[in-house]
């Protein structure tokens, strides 16, 4: 393990936190509290789970407690990409000379637990939203306070997991795609969980 030793961390947190760094620049993924536990040599998920909280608390990882695949590294945030001005996608405009401002996408991730999640299928191609983006989402913590016309994480125990817009009409949920080759999914309240809702989409090109 090369990940440089961080004064504000104890031996213990330092130790974790240099191997969730190596787990996930190496498998692109994080890590299982059962692969922590057997990487750090503990028999209970008890001591990792008190640092994860540490890491956390002191601004190192986010991470939804009870869901480690949730996790994300936060040590290179950027904050801030400078904007350059204004590109045509359509005829040609004359292009920018001076920085005026930046672009802060600091308090995306100074919101508790966001994670990020990787998208399966085209049924959001409409809201711009392809086969292969990185989503960032915010936990839902209260599903009475979720607006109409949010985009959503939503389980369905027993059928999977969707990315949809919510509505809710009368006693019904609708999850509905951003594409007309799909049809809406029609619920009632109980039979969905909220993960989370839309922060920002993540495209590499």
């Amino acid at each position: 393990m090369n990940s440089p030793v961080d004064n504000n961390l104890t031996d213990a947190q330092n130790e974790l936190y240099g191997w969730i760094k190596d787990y996930m620049k190496n498998f692109q993924h994080s890590p299982s509290i059962r692969q922590m536990m057997q990487a750090m040599g503990l028999k209970s998920p008890a001591p990792i789970q008190s640092r994860l909280r540490h890491l956390q608390d002191k601004g190192y990882i986010s991470w939804q407690e009870g869901k480690a695949r949730t996790m994300q590294i936060v040590d290179e945030i950027v904050k801030g990409v400078p904007i350059m001005g204004s590109v045509a996608a359509g005829g040609l405009i004359e292009t920018y000379c001076d920085v005026h401002e930046n672009l802060d996408i600091s308090d995306i991730f100074e919101k508790k637990n966001v994670f990020a999640l990787t998208v399966n299928g085209d049924s959001m191609i409409d809201a711009c939203i392809d086969d292969g983006d990185m989503v960032l989402m915010e936990p839902i913590t209260d599903s009475y306070s979720l607006r109409n016309g949010t985009i959503v994480s939503a389980m369905v125990p027993g059928l999977g997991t969707t990315l949809k817009y919510f509505f809710k009409r009368g006693e019904k949920i609708f999850l509905e795609p951003a594409n007309s080759s799909y049809e809406a999914i029609e619920l009632n309240l109980g039979e969905v969980v909220f993960q989370g809702k839309l922060l920002a989409v993540w495209r590499r090109v």
